[in-house]
């Protein structure tokens, strides 16, 4: 039977990152049409395990003894009955006893008068807070016939995982949502949140803060399985050439040569700093309302004293891809099935960024395929993916211990863990000082060596340069300027 209770309940996030061996390789949050496998096996026996993930000898990921495809069943089977089960109940406010509500039911192989018979073992699914998330659902637009579509009417796709925490990452058919499991830790911190999550929300819709729409737990051979459901950093559709995570640190932030093996490593901030010394160039009005995003969502984290979290960067170069042979393998095709999807609201990185120029100013969104419009040093045209990521991270006793110890070994104000006052400052200085910088409409633009042929702005004088700044970072523009 199903059966509902109010307490501590678990669930959580910590960050959206690629590799699990035998599985679809990807790139944070988008994936890759091609499979790899980092792990050799022998005797039927896995030889890699990483936290409660391992593989066996024939490719099949297990987690928590689970095996991948039985808990990408349970989950679908879970989110249909608790989705249908809760569009019986009347919409209502949120009350502050909702966000304790854990409801469960459960699953035996054979069926009951409530679930449908399935070829997995019994378990039992829990959802938590399912009213405050379906209200987190509808903020974003997101109407519950398309999560059900979107998540249950096609096999979830398993993503890699090269993070060291040992999770495992799913993102439905259709490219719109995530799925990772979480630990204990972070599933009870998500769930204090969440009152304050809901007030942030409903203040700041546009952020670059992971986007929640669900929270579930698995139970299957007397293990807890947590997941979170969330929104989809990185679509299938773009390429991306280069990927950083970046927390404003110099500590060990250096992608390891294991890592920049793969097809898209996830690069660090001393690799930013060597390979992007100049940074990335915005539009004033699009730099002006990234870091003001940036600033606001710092000062949210601040106050839950959340330190240790990261900016991951994907960035698309439109350059580059107009020279790459086209690959219909990276494109996802429209499914016709599907009556009148409607998109979850702002779940880009453009959707995502505050300012003036959001709500109809002078900035432009079409054509950009979701991402902020950027140039580099070298004028090339950039699309950038971003959001932040690890959020689950509290300033606990452990985490003042580590920063503790490294301080006494390495400067404390370049170690990523850092008090979360300190931490908020130095990630928003590196991110906007640094990382990203407004066009300049100075002589001094010429430093950007703008002089190649290709470049439609050479001929141009630069106290003109201000009046085509919308044209210069407009993706679809040509060489010539009148075509723009």
């Amino acid at each position: 039977m199903a059966s509902a209770s109010s307490g501590p309940s678990s669930g959580g996030f910590s960050s959206v990152d690629s590799g699990v061996p035998g599985c679809t390789s990807s790139s944070a949050s988008g994936v890759k049409r091609s499979t790899t496998s980092e792990v050799s096996y022998a005797s039927g026996m896995p030889i890699k395990k990483i936290g409660h993930r391992s593989v066996d000898s024939s490719g099949e990921t297990t987690y928590k003894k689970t095996t991948s495809s039985a808990l990408k069943g349970a989950i679908q089977l879970g989110i249909t009955h608790t989705v249908g089960s809760l569009s019986t109940k009347p919409e209502r406010d949120v009350l502050m006893q909702d966000f304790y509500v854990v409801e469960s039911i459960f699953f035996p192989s054979e069926g009951s008068n409530l679930t449908p018979a399935h070829h997995y073992n019994d378990f039992r699914f829990k959802t938590y807070a399912p009213v405050a998330f379906r209200y987190f659902r509808e903020l974003f637009g997101i109407r519950p016939d398309d999560y059900l579509y979107s998540l249950c009417s096609e096999p979830l796709i398993e993503l890699c995982n090269s993070g060291a925490s040992g999770s495992l990452f799913y993102v439905s058919s259709d490219d719109e949502f995530i799925i990772k499991t979480v630990q204990h830790k972070e599933a009870e911190f998500l769930q204090k949140l969440l009152p304050g999550y809901y007030m942030n929300l409903n203040q700041n819709p546009r952020t670059l803060l992971p986007k929640f729409y669900g929270l579930y737990c698995v139970q299957a051979g007397g293990k807890n399985i947590r997941i979170v459901v969330m929104n989809n950093l990185l679509p299938r559709s773009v390429k991306m050439h280069i990927k950083y995570d970046l927390k404003g640190s110099t500590y060990k932030r250096r992608a390891s040569q294991k890592e920049r093996e793969k097809p898209l490593p996830t690069l660090k901030d001393l690799d930013f700093l060597q390979d992007i010394p100049d940074g990335l160039f915005l539009d004033a009005d699009m730099y002006n309302a990234l870091c003001k995003t940036l600033q606001r969502d710092c000062l949210v984290l601040q106050s839950f004293k959340i330190m240790d979290y990261s900016l991951l960067m994907s960035i698309h170069n439109i350059d580059h891809a107009q020279r790459e042979p086209a690959s219909s393998e990276t494109w996802c095709s429209a499914d016709t099935r599907r009556p009148a999807p409607q998109k979850a609201l702002y779940s880009t990185a453009m959707e995502s960024i505050q300012g003036e120029a959001r709500r109809g100013g002078t900035m432009e969104t079409h054509d950009h395929m979701g991402g902020i419009p950027a140039r580099n040093s070298k004028g090339e045209r950039l699309l950038l993916y971003v959001g932040i990521i690890d959020v689950l991270q509290a300033y606990r006793f452990v985490k003042k211990l580590e920063h503790s110890w490294k301080a006494l070994v390495h400067d404390g104000d370049t170690v990523s863990v850092h008090r979360p006052g300190f931490y908020a400052e130095r990630f928003q200085r590196f991110m906007c000082n640094t990382v990203f910088k407004k066009v300049p409409f100075q002589p001094s633009w010429k430093s950007l060596k703008l002089k190649s042929q290709s470049s439609p702005i050479e001929q141009k004088p630069s106290e003109d340069l201000e009046q085509d700044s919308a044209v210069f970072l407009t993706p679809g523009c040509q060489p010539s300027l009148q075509q723009c």
